[in-house]
């Protein structure tokens, strides 16, 4: 018979991440039946999706400008390598002033969160990280992505880009983490599922299965795709 073993659903390697404080406020800690226990009020979890969700849609991070700087200089970087590097960082310029984001496509607003057993709320998270998705794309230039069915053939834009896919994970300990990201790409209509079999796991039908997938793209998002 097998041994038990418990694999953590998405581990998360070295975070080089430089982060920044928004507040001070929100959080609290507390012992509660000889336990630490971290208490955040529900307004903490709405001002960090709303901060987070305008990061994601203006900035890039200093390490990813770096990288493309680094092109401009790379002896090996072609012509066109160096015009879309420099195409991108002139962008980023305009994106980083807080009035158009670096896509048009501003995307699906999505909330990954790891949850200790030890942090409590006292409300329903989802409500209230969604509620910051809202105000990011109410105070924002950002496009409206969301479409919603009314049937198998009918569908309207949402108007405020909800909702949201927000997926949290019950873990030990008593810290909240999280990753925000924007699905882009069309935002949920640009969406495929691909089903192959086990023989599809070798170098060269899986390159070749990536290559004819990528070609059939075309010009359904923004390049130059990352």
């Amino acid at each position: 018979m097998a041994e038990f073993k418990y694999q953590e659903p998405f581990p998360l390697g070295e975070d080089t991440t430089e982060y920044r404080l928004l507040t001070k406020d929100y959080v609290s800690v507390t012992e509660c039946d000889g336990r630490r226990i971290l208490k955040v009020d529900p307004a903490g979890l709405e001002l960090l999706s709303r901060e987070a969700f305008k990061d994601v849609s203006f900035f890039l991070r200093a390490s990813h400008l770096q990288k493309l700087a680094s092109i401009l200089d790379d002896p090996e970087a072609t012509d066109n390598d160096r015009f879309v590097a420099y195409t991108m960082l002139a962008n980023q310029v305009v994106s980083a002033e807080g009035e158009l984001p670096t896509c048009q496509d501003t995307g699906t607003a999505i909330v990954i969160g790891k949850k200790g057993e030890n942090v409590y709320t006292g409300a329903c998270d989802a409500e209230h990280l969604s509620k910051g998705v809202w105000q990011t794309y109410q105070d924002c230039n950002l496009r409206y992505s969301q479409v919603v069915p009314f049937s198998m053939t009918q569908e309207k834009n949402s108007g405020n880009n909800l909702p949201a896919q927000i997926d949290l994970y019950a873990t030990s300990g008593n810290k909240y983490e999280f990753l925000f990201i924007t699905k882009g790409g069309g935002s949920a209509n640009k969406t495929f599922l691909y089903q192959q079999t086990k023989a599809l796991l070798n170098d060269e039908s899986l390159t070749k299965f990536i290559t004819e997938k990528i070609k059939d793209l075309g010009t359904s998002a923004c390049p130059p795709y990352h």
